[in-house]
């Protein structure tokens, strides 16, 4: 498995990971959010969305992968949407999603 997608898991499982549109909108708003990572295959309106609010916040955004592979990661179903909340696996997804070519779009 991609070491990117494995870090992303061990965050969950660290309780640094948000999920879920509203919860990653309220961890960017907050200045929480580390890292956004949005799916690849999420709607353009969802990326626009996200890409502007991060913009705004100052929030590192990623889009890659897709909905599924992002859930089985973190241990749910299809997942949209994730916030890292912790600067050092922030720093450890980046640099493993730098090295990746499923990746779309890192600002």
């Amino acid at each position: 498995m991609n070491k990117a997608l494995t870090g992303l898991g061990l965050a969950m499982r660290a309780g640094k990971l948000v999920t879920g549109d509203e919860i990653v909108m309220k961890a960017i708003r907050s200045s929480e959010a580390k890292l956004v990572i949005v799916a690849g295959d999420a709607s353009a309106n969802t990326q626009k969305k996200f890409r502007d609010k991060c913009g705004t916040y100052k929030v590192p955004l990623m889009i890659g992968f897709d909905r599924e592979r992002l859930g089985s990661s973190v241990g749910k179903p299809e997942r949209v949407v994730l916030a890292l909340v912790d600067q050092g696996f922030a720093d450890m997804i980046r640099k493993a999603y730098v090295k990746t070519s499923e990746v779309e779009y890192i600002e």
